[in-house]
Formats: C-alpha cells, sequence, structure tokens
C-alpha cells in the first residue's frame, strides 16, 4: 500500500493507494476529521473487515 499526503481546496489530505490498484484508479482519500473519526471507531472497522463475507 501507499501513502501519499496532499491538499483538497487548501485542506490537508491523505491518500491510500492499495496494492491491487496498480494505477492507483481507486484511491482512498480523507481529510483530517474523517481522520479522527477513523481513530475514535478504529475498533468496530477492523472488527468489519475481519468479519467473513455475508451471502
Amino acid at each position: 500500500m501507499a501513502v501519499e499526503f496532499g491538499e483538497f481546496k487548501g485542506n490537508k489530505m491523505i491518500k491510500l493507494v492499495s496494492e491491487q490498484d496498480q494505477e492507483g484508479k481507486w484511491p482512498f482519500s480523507f481529510g483530517r476529521m474523517k481522520a479522527k473519526l477513523i481513530v475514535e471507531n478504529i475498533d468496530a472497522i477492523k472488527k468489519f473487515a475481519e468479519e467473513e463475507k455475508e451471502e
């Protein structure tokens, strides 16, 4: 995974690019407010990511 930092309309942003996305077409970008939400809810996000795919 690649991590890049930049700006959007004067606001700091972080961009995560998956190893599966070799061309970087679908990065995951977010700013400081969403980063804080992610940090505050990291346990729930980890649990969600580890759940088996529901069919």
